[in-house]
C-alpha cells in the first residue's frame, strides 16, 4: 500500500522549486544560482530542488527570501506547519504574546513534539518576528512621510 502524500522532503523541494523558477532561476546555472542567494551549498540545493533533503532550518529564510515567498507560504504549502497551528499562533491574544512565553512552551502547548518540528517551530517564530518589526517599521517610515507633507 503507498502513501497518497508525498514525504513532506518532497513537498518541501517542490514548493520550493515552483516559487523559485517564478522568481527567475531557471534554466543552466539555476542551482548555483540560488545557492549563491542563499548561502547553501550548490548539491544542498540541488538535493532539496529533487526531493531529497530539507535544509538546515537556518536556511529558512534565505530561501524564502531568494524564492520571493513569505515564509508562511513555504511552512504551510510544504506541509512543515498546518494551517490550524499559524490560525492559533494568529489568534493569540496579544497580551500573551508580550508575555513570558517562551518559544519552547509554546511548541508543549500546541503539542509540536519532534526535535526537527520544534526547529521548524522556532524558526518560523523567529521570522514571524523579524517580518512584524520590518511591517512596523514600514509603517512608521510611511506615517512619517505623510506627516510631514
Amino acid at each position: 500500500m503507498t502513501d497518497a502524500t508525498p514525504p513532506l522532503r518532497q513537498r518541501f523541494g517542490a514548493v520550493v522549486l515552483a516559487a523559485a523558477e517564478r522568481a527567475g532561476y531557471t534554466g543552466h546555472g539555476r542551482n548555483a544560482k540560488f545557492a549563491r542567494a542563499t548561502g547553501m551549498t550548490e548539491s544542498s540545493v540541488s538535493r532539496m530542488f529533487n526531493g531529497q533533503a530539507i535544509p538546515d532550518p537556518g536556511f529558512f529564510e534565505p530561501i524564502a527570501d531568494a524564492a520571493g515567498i513569505h515564509p508562511t507560504v513555504l511552512f504551510v504549502e510544504s506541509g512543515l506547519m498546518s494551517r490550524e497551528s499559524l490560525q492559533s499562533l494568529s489568534e493569540t491574544d496579544r497580551s500573551q504574546v508580550g508575555s513570558a512565553l517562551t518559544p519552547e512552551e509554546a511548541a508543549d502547548g500546541l503539542g509540536i513534539q519532534g526535535d526537527v518540528d520544534r526547529e521548524f517551530f522556532y524558526a518560523t517564530v523567529e521570522r514571524l518576528k523579524r517580518y512584524e518589526a520590518e511591517d512596523a517599521e514600514r509603517r512608521a517610515s510611511r506615517g512619517g512621510t505623510a506627516a510631514q507633507m
